[in-house]
């Protein structure tokens, strides 16, 4: 904390005496024009909302074109444009470089990143938006979640499996390094698990299911996910217990050679967006973004329909994660006033119209910082329909609050379904 506070001390010096050194006229319009670009521009929400407008409209491809520049010019902001333009990407069904700008944004958000003193000293004379972009703890995470979900729709299970772990690696390091408590992913579980089930490794498919259900109960697919996979792993205890407390029989298709599944994975919705707090217009606050589908049916045409299950609310993470951070936003906040304070302080004690003009500007730079991956889903969902081996052609309907259809539907797509094989598909819904 020494250190930080030297290196605080430090640069409020070099900032004042470069300040100085300004003639009168020069530092106003260098101070009007940073109090302009900061209180007057555009805010990330402005630059994504076309984008997002266009995942609207059904036209992923066009968002991903209005991202690409954002996302590959080089500054503060490209790690945030970096993950709308690979949501954009896996929106539009290109796996492979979707991962490939996931892949980068693992390495903008530097997970270990050691706090940059000089960076965080500056940020507090002007506006937290001027500083480079690092993501929020839980998007670092959902970053692998999401090359997972590539991964699988590429059919690497081995990839998949291995964005799964450094996601639980990460989970260990914020607990053991940063004293940092999340949740852990049931989706990442979940998904796990459905791996390991297809791969016909059943005790490690029934261990990840286990913990899934150990942090989400109410999952309903995996209580008869528990009862299969501890019946074919050999856990004659196990599948006595689940079956008896969850009234589920075995299924003889569970086995059948001439049964396959189909699994659909639902992302549905948008993430809670950042705008400032209503009564404190410096700090940003989540709200949520009304969707008017909140589940979907998958329907097998001359076949059943099976409506989807939540596995895992973005919605509840993301908020959780700010309001736990209030604290620490605030305690900034005062500490930048305070170093505004200092600087404009000994800049009058050598003019004290350039210290008046710049204690305005800074404080007038104040605004929140509302940039996040907004083109995240609300809730990750998932479906899942045994079948008779064959083609089958399948769409997906999304249903409102009450499960009347909704405006969101996708059109009838051939699926093969393979002997005692998981057919996956992912379907994103943005209304």
């Amino acid at each position: 904390m020494d250190g930080s506070k030297t290196n605080t001390k430090t640069l409020q010096e070099t900032l004042c005496g470069v300040i100085l050194n300004f003639r009168p006229i020069c530092f106003s319009l260098l101070v009007a024009a940073t109090a302009f670009t900061t209180v007057g521009c555009a805010t990330y929400q402005d630059y994504v909302r076309q984008a997002r407008n266009h995942l609207e409209d059904g036209d992923p491809a066009l968002a991903a074109t209005e991202l690409k520049p954002l996302a590959n010019k080089p500054g503060k902001d490209q790690l945030v444009y970096v993950l709308d333009y690979a949501t954009a990407l896996q929106a539009e069904g290109r796996y492979k470089l979707s991962n490939k700008y996931f892949d980068l944004a693992d390495q903008l958000s530097d997970w270990k990143d050691y706090i940059n003193l000089s960076r965080e000293a500056g940020s507090l004379l002007f506006a937290q938006e001027l500083v480079q972009y690092k993501g929020e703890d839980y998007e670092k995470l959902l970053i692998n979640l999401m090359e997972a979900l590539n991964y699988l729709m590429l059919g690497d299970h081995q990839d998949a499996r291995v964005e799964v772990r450094a996601m639980s690696n990460k989970l260990a390091y914020f607990k053991e390094k940063e004293d940092k408590s999340y949740e852990q992913n049931t989706m990442a579980l979940y998904l796990s698990g459905l791996m390991w089930e297809d791969d016909h490794d059943f005790d490690s498919a029934y261990i990840e299911y286990a913990h899934a259900y150990k942090h989400d109960p109410n999952i309903p697919s995996l209580h008869e996910a528990l009862v299969r996979t501890a019946k074919l792993a050999g856990r004659t205890q196990a599948y006595k217990k689940w079956s008896k407390k969850f009234h589920i029989k075995w299924n003889p298709k569970w086995t059948d050679p001439h049964y396959g599944e189909l699994v659909l994975i639902y992302e549905q919705g948008w993430a809670p967006r950042k705008y400032p707090m209503p009564n404190a217009p410096e700090y940003p606050e989540l709200f949520p973004v009304q969707s008017a589908t909140q589940s979907a049916r998958l329907i097998v045409a001359g076949g059943p329909s099976v409506k989807t299950q939540t596995v895992f609310s973005v919605q509840k993470v993301a908020m959780k994660t700010l309001n736990g951070e209030y604290k620490t936003l605030a305690e900034k906040q005062l500490a930048g006033f305070a170093a505004k304070q200092v600087v404009a302080s000994q800049v009058s004690q050598k003019n004290q119209a350039l210290g008046t003009i710049l204690d305005i500007a800074m404080q007038a730079s104040d605004r929140a910082d509302l940039r996040q991956w907004s083109t995240l889903p609300q809730t990750c969902q998932v479906a899942r329909v045994f079948l008779k081996v064959g083609s089958y052609k399948v769409s997906v309907q999304g249903l409102t609050a009450d499960g009347t259809p909704s405006i969101d539907s996708r059109a009838p797509q051939t699926f093969k379904i393979e002997p005692r094989r998981k057919t996956f598909f992912i379907w994103r819904s943005f209304h």
